[in-house]
């Protein structure tokens, strides 16, 4: 029943190992979408809760973009399936950790965003290991099926993932869903570590260095609408980011219901996520920048009922239609800059966009836990789709500020005959 494309990697033996600990790891992560900021729900002090939600989804994510910078000078040659086991044990260790400490009557904020922070120091690294790894294993024409399969791993622990965290954080609570997610690293490292290796160490690919990303970005200053379509992105991740705290929040306070709700939200959004990627196709054929700005504008305008006080139906919806809007946003973009960069320079390009944008959902993040405490979370979730819209507005404007300008430019340097002779 395996379409014809995907048949040939089931014949690698080390491949058939490692995907059902990479599918296992994922749905952990899909979980753990609503474990992390349920968890911190419950051990919050009172009145605390936006701002120990904000660390903890924060210290889940952007500790592993200072890991990407600051251990490259000891784990950049190391071979792809240490750097996954490495970065898969520490997680299982410190992950593995929190239900320990929870049953222990010890879990307070300041140890869970600790273990959190620590979880993923080394996941960007974790990240390259896994995708170097695959080229290592593979010949080159098996590559983009796996790819494919690995991306659609992760995807389907989007949708499955929250709503069966939503289902088992009233039954077992939200410490042990996090420890499920330690335990599929733990496998996950076993069976990294399982995998042979007859070539000898190989150097993996690098992710995102100093180095390299500086050099990207002079690249990118150098081009302007790349650099506009970077900035873009940058900050339309920046203002998803408060979303990840006010939507639990608004949950448990605005509408005094648990984690199942939260757990339904973030699958609706995942299966629209899925059904809007599978559209990027059709997009293809329109202009690119303007339905980059559409989709920014259309996921802003989905939040803005949440601050008119909508039903949990109407609100449902959106968020799904939210998720169907935001789905073919990382590929058009990506789209972008293949169409508008030289291949010579695409893969340090790439590093560089990859570098900047590690920061931008964090910050985001950080920045939503005290807005939700002085705003209240339905306020930050409307305040946010308003901001998204607006950042669309601003966009398209500035678009056409430097379209206008760069057609007198034009005109300037290349008059028609008629205003030729006429100088």
């Amino acid at each position: 029943m395996l379409p014809r494309s995907y048949r040939p990697l089931f014949a690698h033996v080390e491949l058939r190992r490692l995907l059902p600990a990479l599918a296992a790891s994922d749905l952990g992560d899909g979980m753990s979408v609503v474990a992390v900021a349920w968890l911190a729900v419950v051990i919050a002090p009172p009145g605390q809760s936006g701002l120990v939600v904000g660390a903890a989804i924060a210290a889940y994510a952007l500790p592993g973009a200072l890991g990407a910078l600051v251990f490259g000078r000891w784990l950049r040659r190391l071979p792809a399936r240490r750097l996954l086991a490495a970065d898969s044990g520490l997680r299982a260790l410190l992950l593995g950790s929190v239900p320990l400490a929870w049953a222990a009557g010890v879990l307070n904020p300041v140890l869970y965003i600790a273990l959190l922070a620590g979880s993923s120091m080394l996941h960007a690294w974790g990240s390259a290991g896994k995708y170097s790894l695959l080229a290592e294993i593979l010949p080159p024409e098996q590559r983009l099926a796996a790819n494919a399969l690995i991306s659609s791993s992760a995807t389907a622990a989007v949708i499955v993932g929250p709503a069966l965290a939503g289902l088992l954080a009233t039954a077992v609570g939200p410490a042990w869903i996090i420890g499920f997610d330690a335990v599929s690293f733990a496998v996950l490292a076993l069976q990294t570590g399982r995998l042979g290796n007859p070539n000898g160490p190989t150097p993996t690919a690098e992710p995102p260095d100093t180095g390299r990303s500086k050099a990207g970005l002079r690249v990118l200053r150098g081009q302007p609408e790349l650099f506009g379509i970077l900035a873009l992105t940058w900050f339309f991740n920046f203002l998803y980011g408060p979303v990840e705290v006010a939507l639990p929040l608004h949950v448990t306070q605005d509408l005094h219901s648990g984690a199942d709700l939260l757990g339904l939200y973030w699958t609706l959004f995942g299966v629209g996520a899925v059904l809007g990627a599978l559209s990027a196709t059709a997009l293809r054929k329109l202009p690119l920048w303007p339905v980059t700005l559409a989709i920014v504008a259309g996921w802003g305008l989905t939040l803005v009922p949440f601050g008119l006080g909508a039903s949990v139906s109407v609100s449902l919806v959106c968020f799904g239609v939210g998720g169907a809007i935001y789905g073919p946003f990382t590929a058009l973009t990506f789209t972008l800059f293949q169409d508008r960069t030289p291949a010579a320079l695409l893969t340090t390009v790439l590093a560089a966009r990859g570098a900047a944008l590690l920061t931008a959902a964090p910050v985001g993040t950080a920045l939503g836990g005290p807005l939700t405490v002085a705003l209240g979370p339905r306020q930050v979730l409307a305040a946010s789709g308003i901001a998204t819209v607006t950042l669309a507005l601003v966009a398209a404007a500035s678009r056409l500020r430097a379209r206008r300008r760069s057609r007198l430019t034009d005109v300037r340097q290349h008059p028609s005959p008629s205003e030729a002779a006429a100088r």
